[in-house]
């Protein structure tokens, strides 16, 4: 399906009239009015979809789907398959920003600004943002200015053993259960309950609950990288 890109004297006219909206890419719908729209303008794309599905296999939290199906879809976007044809599709101006972003002396990169991060990619490597660092065990937040964390570590998960050179670490737990590892001794933390971690003790947090368990994490040193992690023991196959 060719691409309709207007000319600058089109766009010009299109931004001056101001009966036309930027499309953001944003689409919200029902997965189930997705399904019938693209069984009706896309089958093609649908059938090869479902045997991809059909044929996926499962690595962690990952569904992994069948490449020599899913090769077989068509290469247009949600944009022309769908939306340009749909009747059912209306717009919705939105206002949605954090904080200014700016970029000068720049040319084809795509900018997406949320809550906690920027991301700036060239726009023929905007499919590589599936590369961002995974960590199986769960995710965290990092502060500004300071380095703190808010970590979530899901039930029956766990960090690996590892050690860190330049830096100490308080755990403040928020909610849920943690078993803390800390040189030789082991022990649980609820809420409220704290944990200090010396620099250069082997360490590890684990939640042995049914329950997503959140904690602060207070780092303090000389170096604060993620670079600095020693791992001895991981379950993910991370270890140095």
């Amino acid at each position: 399906m060719m691409m309709r890109v207007p000319n600058k004297e089109q766009a010009q006219s299109y931004l001056e009239s101001g009966d036309y909206l930027w499309s953001s890419g944003m689409f919200a719908f029902k997965a189930s009015t997705f399904l019938n729209e693209l069984e009706s303008l896309q089958p093609d794309t649908l059938h090869h979809c479902h045997a991809s599905l059909t044929k996926a296999t499962h690595d962690l939290d990952f569904i992994r789907l069948d490449s020599e199906s899913f090769e077989q879809c068509p290469g247009d976007s949600i944009d022309y398959a769908i939306m340009e044809q749909s009747k059912k599709v209306v717009t919705v101006p939105l206002k949605a920003e954090n904080k200014l972003v700016a970029l000068v002396g720049v040319d084809n990169v795509a900018v997406i600004e949320t809550k906690d991060a920027v991301l700036v990619a060239a726009k023929d490597k905007v499919q590589d943002v599936k590369s961002i660092v995974y960590r199986p065990w769960g995710k965290y937040d990092v502060g500004d200015r300071f380095q703190v964390k808010r970590i979530t570590v899901k039930a029956g998960e766990s960090t690996s053993m590892q050690m860190h050179h330049h830096r100490a670490e308080h755990w403040i737990i928020v909610s849920g259960v943690a078993e803390v590892t800390c040189g030789e001794k082991t022990f649980l933390c609820t809420e409220n309950q704290a944990a200090f971690i010396p620099q250069g003790s082997k360490h590890r947090i684990a939640n042995p609950g049914k329950l997503p368990m959140e904690m602060i994490e207070v780092q303090t040193g000389s170096y604060l990288g993620e670079d600095d992690i020693v791992r001895f023991e991981d379950q993910y196959e991370r270890t140095n």
